[in-house]
């Protein structure tokens, strides 16, 4: 992300003259104070900032005399404001597009103000095209100005080359079909000048029978042909597209975690779906319509100029007038058109997939209504845009029809008074008027073309930014594996989603072999953030994590995880058998080994119970089951693989006593001899553990048993009271003895 602008000549001066002869960085600022649109900037220097506009130094000021300096985002814009003589103060504001870039640079002026080493870790990408700085698509790297239909079209054909025989075969008998069709005029020019209006005035049987029977085999071959080319097309056009489809799901599975919680999954969906159906007709169209449209129009055009050059100017005289007509038409109007619909369509499809996703959430607030009147929104955009694209189109498609349709008119005048002047017979009108139908109809035909292929375009491209996305996450060429024996090293662990937004800050942490750690802290201080760190969902913005003395980074990703077993607190179940789940992170387990995994987790009892035990059906994500079951199968399938490391993120949330004591029961066996981290939600919990770590604001804050850490009288032993409290109030609330679990992860 660029940190450095170029500036104009009177704006360096000006800035050089504020901040020294040394400018470290330069960000446009391009709104003012006051909202307008401005051409400003923020220019950093060694020991002070300065604001710029239009060659005049608006403020300036020492960066030593802010602190706390930060990025607040608005409606449509942003600030960049700092705490200076104990008020806040606004410096700079910007549009959106540079709020991200604002971030690194609030982060170095704090680095510069507490005189702290710069540490920032730009590796952000610019969301704007590379060679003309337009705005890409969203949740893409496609730019709709710079993208090369042409070339997406080619590379399309490139994946289409392992059905090549199968295609040549179709080409083959598409060919043929030309061929058969372009004879059947000549034959009713023999059935008129041979018998029906003979040229010389005898008629000629022979001739008569030979026309009808030249017909209908043009007609029975031809249609036999058609046939044998659809069936063969599709085959060719449906192959390709399920070959796009894996590829697109293949690479989705290879994705980092950050790409793909970037994305809507209606968005992914999209494309593995919608996009690739999009290539497949666009294929079936080319490879079938569009190729014969072209083969009639060039072999019509050459048989015209070979029995009437005349005429067959005349015919083709509206040709470039249509063709240009398009173009425009397409260009400044239809593309956009479609473009907006084609994004208002994956908005609608995302929200779709999200209400349908959170239905149970949706019907237990009542907020059915609510959800009908947003899609019905959507579903009025969506419809309004389509009408917009059609509504042009319709205007469009009878203009070019009537200009097609008055060089048929020409043609008839032309020809007819040919034929009055002796200089033409009907039969050869006849033929010259079917030869001009055929030129008539591809340039008809192709009208539809730039839509299928502006569908098709944008499509392809969208599939294949997925298959390009390169994985955030990569193995190396050193990556080898490891037989992890447990033992967890976090040294100077400095990790943000957004690398100018560090979430965790200088980590050192140490766990050994076999050792359960509880992780304690409030919403955002980085817990998820650090066991996803042990999965490598994620890499390390700066410092390291080992295992067992060996960096992650060298260690294969699968290898990796198949050692480290996870129990969410949202427990996803797959459809399909009990024992299917559990066995899914062990594919090749052995009924023995599924049942004692089970019988580790608590499981076994309430399975057996069922009428058909390991093989019952689940509903979507195991609906079927109470929330504690879901979790025990949870465990069971995280134990099943014989983890060295287990982690355990807020695995007893949300359960009412008697199940979270089955599931504590579950977890003190499945804890024994296994490096286990544990997010803890509820007290019990972490009191098994050998040691707590405290987080606050991304950085360690306390470590310590749970008795040392009340002895400190600090962040955890507040929390503890904090428990505590609403849990007096609770009881005296409802008037039971009974304990109550209280989140203590704020």
């Amino acid at each position: 992300m660029n940190l450095n602008y170029e500036l104009a000549e009177q704006d360096l001066i000006a800035a050089r003259q504020a901040v020294g002869q040394t400018i470290r960085y330069c960000v446009p600022a391009d709104l003012s104070l006051t909202g307008r649109r401005i051409a400003g900037f923020l220019v950093i220097g060694d020991e002070k900032w300065a604001y710029i506009e239009n060659g005049r130094v608006m403020d300036q000021r020492s960066i030593a005399d802010g602190t706390d300096y930060k990025i607040i985002p608005l409606i449509g814009n942003a600030v960049l404001e700092a705490e200076i003589d104990h008020s806040k103060r606004i410096i700079a504001r910007l549009t959106m597009q540079h709020a991200a870039r604002y971030g690194f640079i609030a982060q170095i002026l704090n680095d510069i103000s507490a005189k702290r080493q710069i540490r920032i870790y730009n590796n952000e990408e610019e969301p704007i095209c590379a060679k003309c700085g337009g705005t890409l698509i969203h949740g893409t790297r496609v730019c709709p100005r710079c993208m090369n239909k042409a070339a997406a079209i080619k590379r399309l054909f490139a994946v289409s080359r392992g059905h090549w025989k199968t295609l040549a075969l179709g080409l083959t008998i598409l060919f043929a079909s030309s061929g058969i069709a372009l004879v059947g005029p000549y034959f009713q020019k023999l059935l008129v000048n041979g018998a029906l209006q003979p040229t010389d005035g005898s008629t000629d049987k022979g001739m008569f029978f030979l026309g009808i029977a030249g017909m209908l085999a043009v007609l029975v071959f031809g249609e036999l042909l058609a046939i044998s080319k659809s069936r063969i097309m599709a085959g060719v056009s449906s192959g390709i597209a399920a070959d796009l489809r894996k590829m697109v799901f293949d690479k989705t599975q290879q994705l980092s975690l950050g790409f793909l919680t970037s994305q809507r999954a209606g968005d992914i969906m999209n494309r593995v779906t919608s996009d690739t159906d999009r290539i497949r007709h666009l294929i079936q169209e080319l490879c079938t319509t569009a190729i014969f449209q072209l083969i009639m129009l060039v072999c019509a055009s050459y048989l015209l100029f070979q029995a009437d050059w005349r005429l067959a100017v005349v015919v083709l005289l509206p040709a470039p007038l249509v063709a240009y007509l398009h173009r425009y038409i397409w260009k400044t109007v239809l593309w956009k058109l479609f473009h907006k619909q084609w994004r208002v369509h994956d908005r609608a499809n995302s929200f779709l997939h999200d209400v349908l996703s959170g239905i149970r959430v949706v019907k237990a607030f009542g907020k059915e209504e609510r959800e009908i009147k947003r899609f019905r929104d959507y579903n009025s955009e969506f419809a309004a845009a389509t009408v917009k694209s059609e509504k042009l189109f319709s205007i469009l498609s009878p203009i070019t029809n009537y200009l097609i349709e008055m060089g048929q008119y020409f043609v008839l005048l032309i020809g007819c008074s040919l034929i009055l002047d002796k200089q033409m017979n009907i039969g050869e009108l006849i033929q010259f008027s079917s030869y001009a139908a055929m030129v008539f109809g591809p340039i008809a035909w192709m009208m539809f073309l730039p839509r299928w292929v502006a569908n098709a375009a944008i499509s392809i491209d969208r599939v294949f930014s997925v298959i390009d996305e390169q994985p955030e996450v990569i193995d190396s060429e050193r990556s080898g594996k490891l037989a992890i024996q447990g033992h967890i090293s976090f040294r100077k662990v400095v990790f943000g989603y957004k690398t100018y937004e560090p979430v965790l800050k200088d980590i050192n942490v140490e766990v050994k072999q076999g050792e359960m750690i509880g992780l304690v802290g409030h919403s955002g201080s980085g817990k998820s953030t650090l066991i996803n760190l042990i999965s490598r969902f994620y890499d390390v913005t700066d410092g390291e994590i080992l295992i067992d003395g060996v960096d992650i980074r060298t260690i294969q990703q699968a290898e990796l995880r198949s050692q480290i077993g996870v129990v969410l607190q949202e427990t996803f179940l797959f459809t399909g058998t009990i024992m299917d789940n559990i066995r899914y992170s062990k594919p090749n387990a052995t009924y023995e080994e599924i049942i004692q995994a089970a019988r580790i987790a608590n499981a076994h009892n309430f399975i057996i119970n069922f009428p058909d035990g390991y093989d019952t059906m689940l509903d979507e994500n195991g609906n079927n089951l109470s929330g504690g079951e879901r979790q025990r199968l949870a465990i069971a399938r995280a134990v099943l693989n014989n983890p060295r490391i287990l982690i355990l993120d807020e695995a007893t949330a949300s359960l009412d006593i008697e199940t979270e004591t089955a599931i504590q029961e579950a977890l003190k066996r499945v804890t024994k001899n296994r490096t286990t981290i544990a997010i803890a939600h509820r007290l019990s919990t972490l009191r098994h553990a050998d040691r707590l770590l405290v987080l606050e604001k991304g950085e360690v804050a306390e470590v310590g048993t749970h008795s040392e850490l009340l002895e400190k009288k600090g962040i955890y032993y507040n929390l503890i009271n904090a428990q505590r409290n609403m849990t007096k109030k609770q009881d005296q609330n409802d008037g039971k003895d009974q304990p109550v679990s209280v989140e203590i992860t704020a």
